[in-house]
């Protein structure tokens, strides 16, 4: 038997950090077996360069739990994302929709008294009673923040302004103070609300549950009042590719969001997909800097392997993620060029109506004549131009 542990032992060190290994007990005259597997939870980190001095962030702004009417807990929501290789995550609750609220009465009816009338006494087409919310829209983002402090995850605390899609739409405030203060039946005044704390509006999913992108009334009080600091250019799967020019005509940060209520295993992981994510350019992942960077535009839309954002940053950020070597000139002066992604992200280059992929963490040659440019354009890499996608013209 201390020979079969042996071997048992010396197999499971030289196994990978996946293997399985099998411990016998020997109890009388019964071999006994159980199987022990190694429980630690790995993160799947997603490489980016720096840019321009500054650090990529990935960041989800846009996120729902139990607390109105996501599927899990806060603290799952912060563990799943740091799985996922996130910096920073936004929970951002309904304020005026909150279904689970009723499923949470009815496990606690014993303790409430006899009669209690639902809280969720707020949709997104009707106004409050006069109770007003009674709940705390604060324990979200608390119990949130919390669990950060072991993932080493920054935490934005927002809140979600829900109103009639078709005519006022969604939008998150980002970076409020107290959620609970909100809430007003004019959707103006509450936006105008989470502003008086400091907090940076983002426009939700600006398509969703529209046959048209042109702006509704509210939409043009809220942006002409410069209430609006940025918009959703992807959510979910959806992506609004004319969203982009809008963003930067009314000088708006770009964001691509999981807006996520069920789990990031099901909607991304599983279907071999990076969650989407807003790559945020800053110096460190402090609220401070974070907010600072977005009121500075400094991000990126990912969303499905398509980037999305200004023309300079995003060309910035492909050059830092592209490194081009010159291995070697022909009598003739012909140039044979390597490119090498050193990143998680994908590009589809395009030389001339001829689009090649170069794929995370691989290379590929090309050549160029003599005294003669490298011109290509990326074709997954959206900007607010005619073409829509950035152009590059590369001299060696």
């Amino acid at each position: 038997m201390k020979k079969s542990l042996i071997i048992i032992a010396a197999i499971a060190a030289i196994s990978g950090a996946n293997a399985q290994s099998i411990y016998y007990q020997d109890k009388g005259n019964v071999d006994m077996a159980r199987h022990t597997l190694r429980k630690d939870v790995l993160r799947k980190e997603f490489v980016l360069p720096k840019v321009n001095g500054y650090t990529v962030y990935k960041s989800d702004l846009h996120s729902h739990t139990m607390f109105s009417d996501g599927h899990v807990t806060p603290e799952y929501r912060v563990r799943e994302a740091w799985i996922d290789g996130l910096d920073i995550l936004a929970v951002t609750e309904h304020a005026e929709y909150r279904p689970m609220e009723r499923s949470m009465m009815d496990y606690l009816k014993g303790y409430l008294p006899e009669g209690t009338a639902p809280i969720n006494n707020v949709v997104s087409d009707k106004p409050a009673d006069n109770r007003g919310i009674l709940t705390n829209l604060n324990l979200s983002n608390y119990k949130a923040t919390k669990a950060a402090e072991s993932y080493g995850i920054t935490i934005i605390p927002g809140i979600e302004v829900t109103r009639t899609p078709e005519t006022i739409g969604h939008y998150n405030a980002l970076f409020i103070e107290d959620a609970n203060t909100i809430y007003d039946a004019d959707p103006a005044t509450a936006i105008r609300n989470a502003r008086a704390q400091g907090a940076l509006i983002m426009h939700n999913h600006p398509g969703w549950r529209r046959t048209s992108l042109e702006m509704t009334e509210f939409e043009k009080t809220v942006y002409a009042e410069e209430l609006i600091d940025g918009v959703e250019i992807m959510n979910g799967s959806e992506f609004y590719p004319n969203v982009v020019k809008r963003a930067k005509e009314n000088k708006l940060f770009m964001a691509a969001n999981t807006d996520i209520h069920s789990t990031t295993a099901m909607d991304y992981n599983n279907q071999g997909e990076q969650r989407n994510m807003t790559l945020i350019l800053a110096k460190n992942a402090s609220l401070d800097t974070i907010k600072e960077a977005l009121k500075k535009r400094r991000t990126i839309a990912y969303s499905y392997g398509t980037i999305a954002g200004d023309e300079e940053l995003i060309k910035d950020f492909i050059m830092a993620c592209i490194e081009f070597e010159v291995f070697n000139t022909d009598k003739n002066g012909r140039k044979s060029i390597r490119m090498i992604n050193n990143t998680s992200m994908n590009f589809v280059l395009n030389f001339g109506g001829n689009p090649v992929q170069l794929r995370s963490f691989t290379s590929r040659n090309t050549s160029v004549g003599k005294g003669k440019k490298l011109t290509f354009t990326v074709e997954n890499a959206w900007v607010p131009t005619e073409s829509q996608h950035p152009e590059f013209e590369i001299k060696f």
